[in-house]
């Protein structure tokens, strides 16, 4: 799912544009926590994702939709706005790419570094403190980290900061042995 939330060129501009006017009218820190909301309502429901994404069902239903979640969610009126023009302009489909490419500039205006932390299992208050207090020494700034849970890992943890993605995983380890026994 964390895939689909990565910045493409029309993402970025409607990012850039969503930007701009959270930043003029001083929304900033609400229109982010709008979409940090949106993004964990398209990872956990299917239904907005299929609603979203198909082509079958008309932007105009899509528009409405997109406007009553944010309406129903008391969103900014900011982003009541963009959503309803998101929709209007057939592009609900890119919110994914939207809310990336939002985070990526929130990023480099306010020197935030976001992390995201995969693991087996949830992680506790003390590990993700310890997560957190480790990243902040080897990055120089405080992350700010977004857990998700993957039982499919098997164990250890995966934390993308950026670009970089630092895989301690169990599953990556015994896939490494799994491949270096079968070129043995």
């Amino acid at each position: 799912m964390a895939d689909l939330f990565r910045t493409t060129e029309v993402g970025g501009r409607y990012a850039q544009a969503l930007f701009d006017l959270a930043d003029e009218t001083g929304a900033l820190d609400a229109v982010r926590a709008d979409l940090k909301s949106l993004r964990a309502a398209w990872g956990e429901s299917a239904d907005l994702r299929r609603a979203m994404t198909s082509p079958i069902i008309p932007a105009d239903d899509q528009q409405k939709a997109l406007v009553a979640i944010a309406a129903a969610a008391g969103f900014n009126s900011a982003t009541r706005n963009f959503l309803g023009l998101l929709g209007q302009n057939h592009r609900a489909r890119d919110l994914p790419a939207v809310i990336a490419g939002f985070e990526v500039l929130y990023a480099k205006k306010t020197g935030v570094v976001a992390a995201e932390v995969v693991s087996a299992q949830p992680l506790s208050a003390a590990q993700s403190k310890s997560i957190q207090s480790a990243l902040r020494q080897a990055l120089g700034r405080d992350p700010e980290l977004t857990a998700r849970v993957d039982p499919s890992i098997l164990g250890g943890l995966k934390v993308k900061v950026g670009s970089k993605l630092f895989d301690a995983s169990l599953k990556t380890k015994l896939d490494q042995m799994k491949f270096a026994l079968k070129r043995a």
